[in-house]
């Protein structure tokens, strides 16, 4: 039985040693707006780069906007026009990133290292024609080896990459994830991603003083935690990580302290119930009534979102009666008008009822790898809500997670009662 000191000094043995595998040689470190919101912190940011060469190591760093820059730009657009043409918006949103990579790099010249910046399309990070939510298809780090060869380090502009026609494009909100992990694997480098957070929390500790950081986490609880409402992570960021095998660390600009480290599940040391209770506040409902109940419809409605390039998370559909049933979905709030007209089209050749809207909704969620060898978690859950007089709209699961669909209003109260029932707060594992 090992003693208390023991398993503390095992513990961090197993975490140096992962991240030692890690940080093998190439290192891609991915800093978020809030790290590069001004000067000070590009300077903060530029020192900490320039420490991680000195170590030994090849840095590469992947930047977003200064701080809310991207927000402003699309404020600016949404002041000619409520619906910018998605090209143009990408080519306006991708200049956000030029001025960070350029201040970077400028800041890293100044601590007497030589940096060299480049947009996604410099670097051959090819997507897709999906403006605004392009996915990448390939990375051509060829300028990226070359320029690490000459012993530089490479700044590279996050969020943003291009078509085989040369169009700019983005990748969505979270972006420079993506980009990060992408160019990782294709450099076979370790990522760590950099923000304003030290890691990942059992909740969001903005609304929970009392989450508590996880030192480590399974890509499957990631990616069921970032698809949930975790905005330390974009998911496709842990679906690249995981299909490429990129060892990953979320960690903090403002702190030296060790962060979340993402695993395989055959890695992880012991697998806890519950890791986490997440919320999203980001979604709306839409329901269409009376739809008449043959096949082929759902395919109907479900394809023309997809055509829209409109992501459709929870689905459920009422039973039968009389030959029609109601189908009800969420999507994401900022899909919300374009989702409006897809489905008005669809009503009218449908001969459905009608439709009904609610973006008063939040999915809040429970994610843990425990789930699937302990019974009684969703009922526990819902007894919770019961408690608490929350009413549940909607339900979905799967072998790690349980989401329901509430009001808005009561999203604290819900995350709130869930993290103190399941024993979440710091000092309880």
């Amino acid at each position: 039985m090992l003693n208390l000191h023991e398993a503390n000094i095992e513990k961090l043995t197993f975490r140096t040693a992962l991240v030692s595998k890690a940080l093998s040689e190439i290192v891609v470190q991915k800093y978020g707006g809030s790290s590069v919101a001004d000067i000070d912190r590009i300077k903060r940011i530029a020192s900490r780069i320039v420490e991680t060469k000195n170590s030994g190591k090849k840095v590469v760093a992947v930047v977003s906007a200064l701080g809310d820059s991207t927000d402003e730009l699309m404020s600016l657009a949404n002041q000619l026009t409520p619906s910018p043409p998605t090209r143009e918006v990408d080519m306006l949103l991708a200049s956000g990133e030029q001025r960070s990579i350029a201040l970077l790099s400028i800041a890293i010249h100044a601590l007497g290292e030589i940096a060299i910046s480049f947009t996604g399309a410099q670097v051959g990070i090819v997507t897709d024609t999906s403006h605004t939510k392009a996915k990448i298809v390939e990375v051509r780090a060829e300028r990226i080896k070359k320029e690490l060869d000459k012993n530089k380090i490479v700044i590279v502009a996050g969020f943003q990459g291009v078509t085989l026609d040369e169009d700019i494009t983005t990748l969505g909100r979270g972006g420079s994830d993506t980009t990060a992990v992408a160019i990782a694997a294709e450099l076979k480098a370790s990522c760590q991603i950099y923000s304003d957070v030290e890691g990942v929390f059992t909740a969001d500790p903005r609304i929970i003083p009392g989450a508590r950081k996880l030192d480590e986490v399974s890509f499957e609880e990631m990616l069921e935690m970032a698809a949930t409402g975790a905005k330390v992570l974009q998911l496709r960021s842990v679906e690249y990580g995981r299909n490429h095998g990129v060892p990953m660390e979320v960690r903090s600009s403002f702190s030296k302290e060790s962060g979340t480290c993402i695993l395989e599940e055959s890695q992880m040391k012991e697998k806890a119930i519950i890791s986490g209770v997440t919320h999203d506040n980001d979604e709306a409902k839409i329901t269409l009534l009376g739809v008449p109940d043959r096949p082929g419809i759902a395919a109907k409605v479900f394809g023309s979102l997809a055509k829209g390039n409109i992501n459709v998370d929870m689905i459920i559909q009422n039973v039968s009666e009389q030959g029609i049933t109601d189908i009800s979905f969420t999507v994401p709030k900022d899909d919300l008008a374009k989702g409006k007209e897809l489905v008005e089209i669809a009503v009218k050749k449908l001969e459905a009822k009608g439709s009904t809207y609610d973006d008063n909704i939040a999915k809040v969620s429970l994610v843990g790898a425990g789930m699937k060898s302990h019974p009684g978690v969703a009922a526990k859950m819902f007894e919770v809500f019961a408690e608490e007089g929350i009413n549940i709209e909607m339900i979905s699961t799967s072998s790690i997670k349980i989401s329901c669909v509430i009001k808005e209003e009561d999203t604290v109260k819900a995350v709130s009662a869930l993290h103190n029932a399941f024993n979440l707060e710091r000092g309880s594992a």
